[in-house]
């Protein structure tokens, strides 16, 4: 199963953004997406943001995935 991950955009270079979500940052190519700028929130999947999310979205998604991880033993 693959899963995508919403991310914030901390810093954009060229067709690089740091991203980050909690704990984790990773460096991941924006090439598929037109207009992003720093403080945006993008699915990640496979090292490449492909898809802008809502902002409100995003963080009931991370909310959620934050709920399932905390029952996991």
């Amino acid at each position: 199963m693959c899963l995508g991950m919403p991310m914030k955009i901390k810093k954009i270079n060229g067709e690089l953004a740091q991203v980050e979500t909690g704990r984790l940052k990773r460096t991941v190519n924006i090439q598929m997406l037109l207009s992003v700028k720093v403080g945006d929130y993008v699915i990640v999947h496979a090292g490449f943001a492909i898809q802008k999310l809502d902002p409100q979205m995003a963080k009931e998604t991370l909310r959620l995935i934050d709920e399932i991880h905390r029952r996991i033993p």
